[in-house]
């Protein structure tokens, strides 16, 4: 199928706690919409941290400006007309709306929350870092020794533990296609 061009793609940041299924969910809706044939783009935590930017820290600075450069790839994707998917922690809300401001000026922007309570995330840790985290083998753990600040008012809130991966997907998905409808008009 041929690519569909937009003229100006949008950015989705997911946000949420580790283990909280931001990935999962960003790489359901991305294989979705490639079906459709849009161009998408995932651009995760860990993969940013060990391609892009590897020398990354966890200091809530250090967190700042990672995320930052992050805001400025996905804006320059999302204005060639690619939809981009950003699954990061980000658990600050000032830099959250630093992000945005970042990406609005050039694209539109959906803020996802992606909501599972600790609890949950330390059950599932899928990569056994809540476990070191607890022990202190971890500084700065969002969730353990940082903090979370949940969005105050996302666009979407996808909650993973009263829902399914299938219709967190089907609902983000829904809301993307009504922004670029939109977007395209």
């Amino acid at each position: 199928m041929p690519a569909k061009c937009l003229d100006r793609g949008l950015v989705v940041w997911l946000t949420g706690l580790p283990g909280s299924g931001k990935t999962t969910i960003a790489t359901r809706v991305a294989d979705k919409l490639r079906a459709m044939g849009y161009r998408v783009e995932v651009l995760d935590g860990d993969w940013v941290r060990r391609t892009i930017n590897p020398d990354a820290g966890y200091t809530r600075e250090e967190r700042r400006r990672h995320l930052l450069r992050v805001a400025w790839i996905a804006r320059l994707l999302a204005r060639n007309g690619v939809i981009v998917l950003c699954s990061f922690v980000s658990p600050y809300r000032d830099v959250r709306a630093e992000v945005r401001r970042i990406v609005e000026e050039e694209a539109p922007f959906i803020e996802a929350y992606v909501k599972c309570p600790l609890e949950e995330c330390i059950k599932r840790d899928p990569k056994g870092l809540y476990k070191k985290a607890l022990r202190g083998e971890i500084k700065h753990f969002t969730g353990i020794s940082d903090p979370y600040e949940p969005p105050e008012n996302p666009d979407i809130v996808l909650d993973t533990v009263n829902n399914t991966v299938e219709e967190n997907t089907e609902k983000l998905l829904g809301l993307i296609l009504e922004k670029i409808n939109y977007v395209s008009k």
